[in-house]
């Protein structure tokens, strides 16, 4: 069975550009090809619906360079 989409709110530090972001974007597609992905690089936030636990995706952005951690809210 599928796991349920979960709705992410991520701090991600290090994006500094529109290729940072598409990075960040990219990163967390290749983990789960159907996530929706919002990068907001003014506030270095992502916001991911997507069925990959946070852990996960924090994890991916790491692997391409960049720190990310959950928030609340």
């Amino acid at each position: 069975m599928e796991e349920p989409r979960k709705d992410l709110l991520m701090q991600v530090d290090g994006m500094t550009c529109q290729g940072c972001a598409d990075a960040v974007a990219k990163a967390i597609r290749r983990l789960d090809p159907g996530a929706k992905v919002d990068v907001d690089l003014d506030h270095g936030r992502v916001h991911v619906v997507t069925h990959a636990q946070s852990i996960d995706v924090a994890r991916v952005l790491d692997a391409a360079g960049y720190e990310a951690h959950g928030m609340t809210g």
